[in-house]
């Protein structure tokens, strides 16, 4: 019997639990290949890496020791693409990057502009320009 990649724990569709999802992304769904927001808008994505744990955790203060991996994610988010109530992901930036980290039943979401892929430490996402926000969901 073989072990489902670690990717696997994300992919799915995923109810908007935080006010920030409610208010902007609505629910999600994701596949291998594509995000939906508002499980209706569908965008690419393309599997950059997995963060290490510690990066993990300075994106999401998880616990180092706990081994938890997120995956980052390419993909292209216009800035004029309105969501929820006329919001939009990162501002007047366009979004090219995500986070994903799922434990159990939830899920968290990071969203980045700028080409660059981010810098996953706690004082670079504390202080990063690029950070657009995070949004939880549940099953």
């Amino acid at each position: 019997m073989g072990t489902l990649p670690a990717m696997a724990q994300e992919l799915g569709f995923w109810k908007a639990e935080s006010n920030t999802a409610r208010d902007v992304t609505g629910d999600v769904g994701i596949s291998e290949s594509k995000i939906a927001i508002e499980a209706f808008y569908p965008f690419n994505i393309v599997r950059a890496r997995d963060l290490t744990p510690a990066e993990t955790s300075a994106v999401f203060d998880t616990d180092i020791a706990s081994n938890s991996k997120a995956h980052l994610y390419g993909l292209v988010i216009p800035a004029n693409r309105k969501f929820l109530h006329k919001n939009t992901l990162c501002g007047n930036e366009d979004t090219h990057w995500m986070v994903a980290y799922a434990e159990g039943n939830t899920l968290a979401l990071a969203f980045f502009s700028g080409e660059q892929s981010p810098t996953f430490a706690v004082d670079a996402i504390a202080n990063s320009s690029s950070f657009c926000g995070m949004y939880r969901y549940t099953r």
